[in-house]
């Protein structure tokens, strides 16, 4: 992979990167800043279930922002592009379409074949 597109992919994770820090930061001002009394209890049941998916939301983003910070120091350590299982360069299909992968498509295939197989 040449220096230019290592750039390109290496912006493009920064930029998603910050806009998740951003987003979360929002939710965890927005959500201990507020005191709210709600005497209807189907009010408050409502605003549980909007809390409740705006975390689950926040905790699989937390999940990607690790996974970007990993591919962020593939980057740098100049292992990025590469399956971690088979040592094949990924194709940059894939990486457009994932970049946070570690995976050859082949190798994900046969990953997830297995977990198929295991019923996982």
């Amino acid at each position: 992979m040449d220096e230019k597109d290592l750039e390109y992919y290496k912006k493009s994770l920064t930029d998603q990167l910050e806009g998740l820090l951003g987003e979360a930061n929002k939710t965890v001002s927005g959500m201990t800043g507020r005191k709210e009394n709600f005497p209807d209890p189907t009010d408050r049941a409502s605003l549980e279930s909007d809390r409740n998916f705006m975390l689950r939301i926040r905790d699989r983003e937390r999940k990607l922002i690790g996974k970007i910070r990993k591919a962020l120091e593939r980057i740098d350590a100049g292992t990025f592009g590469i399956c971690e299982r088979c040592g094949e360069e990924i194709s940059s299909k894939r990486l457009k379409a994932r970049p946070v992968t570690t995976l050859c498509i082949e190798c994900k295939t046969q990953e997830e074949a297995r977990e198929k197989a295991q019923g996982v």
